[in-house]
């Protein structure tokens, strides 16, 4: 049987966060794309009032968890990412993020994070 290579997240310590995507993106009700995964991260428990906590809770995220899927394109390279994510009410998410790192560049960039499942703890 072959073992399948895993990989992290490279410098996932210098990830990019911009607060704009988690406050006005990911925690906002109104945006057209993501008030459904706003509705998700509240019920989880993530505040916009409070959205460093959901900051933190994204970096740690490719720091626990391997990258399920690396795929180039012609701009830089996409990481998909996959694990449990715990949340403040107490439940556990399996979630999705999505990196981004450009060509020439080594610092990755966040750019969305959705919910596969979710169930209590």
């Amino acid at each position: 049987m072959v073992k399948k290579k895993t990989m992290k997240l490279p410098h996932p310590d210098k990830a990019v966060i911009a607060q704009s995507k988690i406050v006005d993106y990911l925690l906002s009700l109104t945006h057209p794309y993501g008030r459904s995964k706003a509705r998700f991260f509240i019920q989880c428990g993530f505040s916009s009032e409070d959205w460093p906590k959901l900051e933190k809770a994204l970096r740690k995220h490719p720091i626990e968890h391997d990258v399920r899927e690396r795929i180039k394109t012609p701009f830089g390279v996409k990481f998909i990412v996959e694990g449990p994510l715990n949340t403040p009410k107490g439940k556990t998410a399996n979630l999705r993020s999505i990196w981004f790192i450009e060509t020439g560049e080594e610092i990755p960039q966040f750019v969305t994070a959705y919910p596969l499942q979710w169930r209590e703890r």
